[in-house]
């Protein structure tokens, strides 16, 4: 008994000894918490084991400053509060990094705060967890218990331990009954307290106010110094080599490598909370009607064509969409060396609707636009991408629409799924399944991740096999700049493009060709192709404007129209059962046409959808369309228009597509109004989450898919 007192009374002193240096050195706790807390984001580093995103010196210096810069505040505290504020912030932070390792482990992304908003993302992680969790991932928590236990003491014994250490008496009837208590814990009989003198006060107050200006001070210094540290590196970063990743924000794993764990986590507030709270754009009333009658003006005009033959005429098919990386329309038919640079969609054009004058209307976002622009019909954002910044709002989308009406949905790309922040974004896009990199064995390493044979393949041993009629949305990889493809599949001889890029691309889109042919023959063999409509376009450009290279492609490389329109055209092939419709169709259209063009055929209508394209295979006449590029440029098939770099009307163009003559601005006001409208009315609708606002009991809802009999 007199051990355990005595075991007891050491352990007393001990946490009263340690309280005392704490007070006594008011930075120390925080350079400890620091100190801590980078071991701990290095460790976190080497658990993640990102490739090319190992923890540099660099990096050091940046969480450093990340910790300093969230521990500062705490020096404003009295020691307890101080203490106990830093325990807290491990514990929290701590927790924060685990929970990153598990969900990037399933993920491969990190916990942002839309994935926060749908919870539902991180339920799906399921039974899983277990499986996700190594042994040493508990060293990010180990000292938690024991730091509980030492705030637990500082809450509930610290007050009067450090009154003791520092030597005060206790008043009659105060904070300490009995004897008064001096520094060594010893007792002495009990005397009356004398009151203060006015000496005794004043010397207090200035030593309070000493110690207060001392906490401030030293929490200004430690802001500062994690200031410089953190933001002198970002800025460096943000300057040369990481320019563009702020506004285009395109992989949170990009973020983390440049602004460091806690950077990452801090900047993923603030970016929520700029374009949801601080600018997130307000639309008024009138601005809100005058959005919904525009709306409803597009949707009755979908339809009247309802009463279109091929509305409907496909109803029930499977519908298989492939997104083909860098695909354009410039090589089609076209040979090299002797050999046919895309011989298999050559012969697949006989038998399909192709669209020669169909452009991709992507901005920053690149392929997540075209994703978005095609099975949700609305426009990107200026800066950034929607699949980044807007994944938690309501969009009317292919996948969602097919399923009201029956279809089973999934999506397939072979690379990780945090990229592009496609985890949270087809969550909100309703498919069944997202099927990324993890779900793929990577049996044939071609460019990025897996070749596009071994992907098709797998992603069709999934696809055969789900219920019917099916959503299938496949997204290529292997066509990816910079179109480095392994010695044994290049296959074409491209003479004088040999050792150029130019050459590179046709290599990889030549493997790429090959590639759908072996899905088009998976198609026939599984006894899909005859119940199933096949729809392949290109994404974007290839990002090759070294224009000596585009010789033996086009008629004069220096007209700023052929440039202009070589890096907006894409291909649109919709091969239907039965061959129906096969053509070459000269009308005019854009991605925002895909989805209610698929949807017409099917016979689901998107009359009372948040969409902005229209169908392009219809019977009936088809009406002067306008296809309108994110940055103000626009096509009507007839007029090229071009606005000028600084956004002025003096400098910008007028063209007549087919001759390349120049026309006169006039020629082009009536689009360039138009163009700026719809841009208007989608930035509104997606920026302002309109979607729910203006569908919810404003418009009837969409009719049930048609019957082939209808």
């Amino acid at each position: 008994m007199k051990q355990e007192k005595n075991s007891n009374g050491l352990l007393r002193r001990c946490l009263r000894w340690s309280l005392l240096q704490l007070d006594r050195f008011i930075v120390l706790d925080v350079i400890i918490f620091a100190a801590v807390m980078v071991w701990k984001l290095y460790f976190f580093s080497t658990l993640l084991s990102v490739p090319y995103m190992n923890m540099t010196r660099t990096d050091a210096i940046i969480e450093t400053g990340a910790v300093l810069l969230i521990a500062s505040w705490t020096l404003l505290l009295p020691t307890r509060g101080r203490l106990l504020a830093l325990i807290s912030l491990n514990a929290a932070l701590s927790a924060l990094l685990y929970a990153d390792v598990i969900y990037y482990r399933y993920f491969q992304d990190l916990i942002t705060v839309p994935v926060l908003t749908q919870l539902s993302q991180v339920d799906s992680l399921g039974d899983s967890i277990e499986t996700l969790l190594r042994g040493t991932d508990f060293l990010l928590l180990a000292d938690i218990p024991l730091l509980l236990l030492y705030g637990a003491y500082v809450l509930l014994r610290g007050r009067v331990d450090l009154r003791i250490s520092r030597g005060e008496r206790f008043p009659s009837g105060g904070a300490s009954s009995g004897p008064e208590l001096t520094l060594s814990g010893s007792s002495a009989p009990a005397t009356p307290s004398k009151a203060p003198s006015l000496e005794a006060i004043a010397r207090a107050k200035t030593a309070r106010w000493r110690t207060v200006l001392f906490r401030i001070g030293a929490g200004a210094a430690v802001c500062a110094l994690g200031f410089s540290l953190f933001f002198g590196q970002v800025n460096k970063a943000a300057e040369t080599w990481a320019k563009e990743l702020f506004k285009k924000d395109w992989w949170n794993l990009s973020l983390y490598n440049v602004v460091g764990g806690l950077g990452f986590h801090g900047y993923d507030v603030y970016r929520y909370a700029k374009l949801n709270w601080l600018d997130a754009e307000t639309v008024t009333a009138h601005e809100r009607d005058e959005t919904l009658e525009w709306i409803k003006e597009l949707g009755e005009r979908r339809g009247q064509l309802e009463d279109d033959p091929l509305f409907g005429a496909y109803a029930g098919s499977n519908l298989l969409m492939v997104q083909v990386e860098a695909l354009q329309p410039f090589m089609l038919g076209k040979s090299i060396g002797g050999t046919a640079i895309t011989p298999v969609l050559n012969d697949l054009l006989k038998d399909s609707v192709y669209y020669s004058s169909f452009y991709h209307q992507t901005a920053q976002g690149r392929t997540s636009d075209a994703d978005f622009a095609s099975n949700c019909s609305l426009q990107p954002v200026m800066s950034g991408s929607v699949f980044i910044q807007y994944a938690s709002n309501d969009f009317h989308c292919l996948p969602g629409m097919l399923k009201e009406n029956g279809y089973s949905a999934a999506v397939f790309h072979p690379y990780q799924g945090g990229f592009w922040n496609r985890n949270v974004m087809y969550n909100r896009m309703n498919y069944d399944q997202f099927y990324s990199l993890k779900h793929f064995r990577l049996d044939e390493p071609v460019g990025w991740a897996l070749g596009d044979k071994s992907f098709y393949r797998q992603s069709m041993d999934v696809i055969s096999d789900m219920p019917q009629p099916f959503y299938g949305f496949l997204i290529t990889l292997t066509s990816h700049h910079p179109y480095r493809m392994p010695a044994a599949e290049k296959r074409l001889d491209v003479e004088e493009l040999d050792g150029t890029i130019m050459g590179d691309y046709l290599q990889s889109i030549h493997y790429a060709d090959a590639a759908l042919g072996e899905l088009i023959a998976r198609l026939k063999t599984d006894g899909l192709w005859d119940n199933t409509i096949l729809a392949i376009y290109g994404d974007h450009d290839n990002s090759i404007t070294d224009w000596k290279l585009y010789d033996r492609f086009m008629s004069d490389t220096s007209s700023e129209l052929e440039q202009e329109r070589m890096l907006k055209r894409i291909p649109l092939i919709i091969r239907l059962p039965g061959n129906d419709e096969a053509g070459t169709y000269a009308t005019v259209g854009g991605q925002l046409d895909i989805a209610p063009t698929l949807l017409h055929l099917l016979g689901i209508s998107s009359q009372h959808k948040g969409m902005l394209g229209m169908p392009l295979l219809t019977k009936q006449p088809a009406e002067e369309r306008l296809v309108a590029q994110r940055y103000g440029s626009w096509t009507d098939g007839k007029r090229y228009y071009l606005p000028s770099a600084d956004g002025l009307a003096a400098g910008s163009r007028c063209y007549a597509v087919h001759s390349g003559d120049l026309l006169e601005p006039l020629a082009c006001e009536p689009g360039i109004v138009a163009a700026e409208q719809q841009l208007m009315m989608s930035d509104r609708i997606v920026m302002n989450n309109l979607i729910a606002k203006l569908f919810d009991s404003t418009m009837l809802e969409a009719r049930p898919i048609a019957s082939n009999s209808d």
